[in-house]
């Protein structure tokens, strides 16, 4: 079965840090793009982060540029979000979404997608 699987979610103080866990099933991230998305309540869904096998690409909200980072671990087939110096304003639901076609970041089309994992800010 394909799927994405997210974890390492939770409540964090300002400052604090996160890594979220982005792991896949049924199919080989090394061979498709990988995204991660965010929704925060009462807003639309972005995109943080994504990277590419395909061609390379990858890209960073310029907003979290400094703070969050993408890596890729093949051996486990998970893809992670490391968050760093939590702001309230990343609360959100973080979910990660995959085009399995593995097209570059700028063109990808995002098929299987994670069931999200919360992360909430609050001192």
């Amino acid at each position: 079965q394909v799927q994405l699987i997210e974890s390492g979610g939770g409540l964090v103080q300002p400052g604090g840090s996160l890594r979220l866990s982005c792991a896949a099933s049924g199919f080989t991230l090394d061979y498709a793009t990988i995204a991660w998305f965010r929704q925060a309540p009462g807003k639309q869904r972005e995109a943080v982060s994504c990277i590419s096998s395909g061609d390379g690409s990858t890209y960073v909200r310029d907003s979290v540029k400094d703070r969050f980072t993408t890596s890729r671990d093949s051996v486990k087939n998970t893809v992670y979000l490391r968050i760093n110096s939590l702001k309230p304003e990343d609360t959100a639901v973080y979910y990660c979404a995959s085009d399995p076609d593995d097209s570059s970041c700028r063109d990808a089309k995002y098929t299987i997608w994670g069931q999200g994992t919360q992360v909430t800010v609050s001192s």
